[in-house]
């Protein structure tokens, strides 16, 4: 009898369980239809899709079909190990990513600092107006400004270069600019946009820790540095892990954009490659591989620094 008992307990508090849920349902039934049509989308448009991955691991050929071409296992990521452009692509991605992190992510933080200690409203708006309007700009558009400011004959930095009396610099055609070119136009676009999730964190700053700071002799650089800085650390932790989940997901646009063949030693990367290999020269399978495989290493990278951020701060995604 009290093995019976001990068997049906558990059915019974997972019989309990299903019941709470169902009640829960049918008592929010409203959050719940306004969800669904998110659901549908992610389902329909995101998850669905993904049975095509499997043209990674096939010879596809349109008129076969995906579950009528030949299957080939790992033998596209084997071509693309053993490439002549491995190494290259490789190095290029991850260049640009570590630098565009280590430049980028800190200056959104530097920049709501000092824009929370501005105490004149107007000037402050105002800043907040210019930093904030690249981010409104296309990428097309800012391509085209790019090309045309670093122009060695009318480009404007050129001709400021060549009136303090330098001599031109030819930005976009040398291999050793591209990095930095890329890098530094990125965060000056978007750094006005990453600057209001810090201020919008510096806003529930309690005032009474500064208050209580100040009655206690703390300098304004004193006050930023142990109430402000704390208080958007598990911030800047999420925006971390975010960035690194994107890490070898170097914007392509932008990239192919500004992209030509004199310097396209520093500017191929894997995202061009994908292109060019699957939709200039239709070898689908290949280029999936090399899409598949850079997905992989963005979420093995995502889990990895979300798990250290966790055990190190308590701070993360879940």
């Amino acid at each position: 009898m009290t093995f019976k008992t001990g068997v049906a307990a558990p059915e019974l508090s997972k019989q309990a369980e299903r019941r709470r849920g169902w009640k829960s349902i049918r008592k929010n039934w409203e959050l719940y239809l306004f969800v669904l049509p998110t659901m549908a989308y992610f389902i329909i448009f995101h998850y669905f899709p993904m049975y095509g991955v499997q043209i990674a691991f096939r010879d596809y050929t349109p008129s076969l079909g995906i579950w009528g071409s030949p299957w080939v296992g790992l033998e596209h990521l084997k071509r693309f190990f053993d490439s002549y452009y491995f190494w290259t692509l490789i190095k290029n991605t991850i260049g640009i990513s570590l630098y565009e992190l280590v430049v980028g992510f800190p200056v959104p933080i530097l920049l709501a600092l000092a824009l929370n200690e501005l105490r004149d409203g107007a000037f402050k708006k105002w800043v907040q107006t210019v930093t904030y309007a690249p981010h409104f700009i296309s990428v097309v558009v800012m391509a085209g400004m790019i090309i045309a400011f670093a122009s060695p004959g009318t480009g404007l930095i050129n001709l400021a270069i060549k009136a303090f009396g330098g001599e031109p610099v030819p930005f976009l055609t040398e291999p050793g600019w591209f990095k930095s070119v890329f890098v530094l136009s990125g965060v000056w676009q978007s750094m006005g946009w990453g600057t209001i999730i810090y201020l919008a964190a510096l806003a529930g700053v309690d005032p009474q820790q500064h208050e209580a700071a100040m009655i206690d002799g703390a300098t304004r650089l004193q006050r930023v540095w142990h109430i402000n800085l704390p208080s958007i650390v598990p911030t800047m932790v999420i925006l971390l892990i975010l960035n690194v989940g994107n890490f070898m997901s170097v914007g392509f646009e932008k990239v192919f954009l500004l992209q030509n063949p004199l310097n396209l030693e520093s500017s191929d990367v894997i995202s061009t490659y994908v292109y060019r290999s699957g939709l200039v020269q239709g070898q689908f399978s290949f280029s999936a591989a090399i899409g598949l495989f850079n997905s992989v290493i963005n979420f093995i990278l995502l889990l990895t620094v979300n798990r250290i951020a966790k055990r190190l701060n308590e701070t993360s995604l879940w």
